[in-house]
């Protein structure tokens, strides 16, 4: 059994700076691959940051330079931090933990329940 919480959302004005946490916990065998999403209402999910195990990153192209996606591995939590934030960061921010558990050393997907950030003065 694997649980997932994001937290850190919230109200932030424009240019303001936010920080999503996102925790797993569980019978956890290993992590493979972690990864931030967000869905706009309206809009389909889009990737927005990722992180092999091996440290390998990603971003969406047009968040390079605002957002960094990093981990403690040891407290097996990723962060998203936020910089710059526009109104059209508004959005339900979700993580994804690709996890093997200890049950069947199978990898598979973990979702959090996800996070609003709502960008506006």
């Amino acid at each position: 059994q694997v649980q997932v919480v994001e937290s850190g959302g919230g109200l932030v004005q424009p240019g303001g700076s936010l920080r999503l946490s996102c925790a797993a916990s569980g019978s956890i065998f290993n992590i493979y691959f972690t990864a931030w999403y967000r869905q706009a209402p309206g809009k389909q999910r889009e990737l927005v940051a990722s992180m092999t195990s091996g440290g390998s990153i990603q971003y969406e192209d047009s968040l390079k330079g605002r957002f960094t996606i990093s981990r403690d591995n040891a407290k097996k939590t990723v962060y998203l931090q936020m910089n710059s934030l526009k109104p059209e960061d508004t959005a339900v921010y979700l993580c994804d933990f690709r996890i093997a558990t200890t049950a069947s050393y199978i990898p598979q997907d973990y979702w959090g329940q996800g996070t609003q950030v709502t960008v506006s003065s």
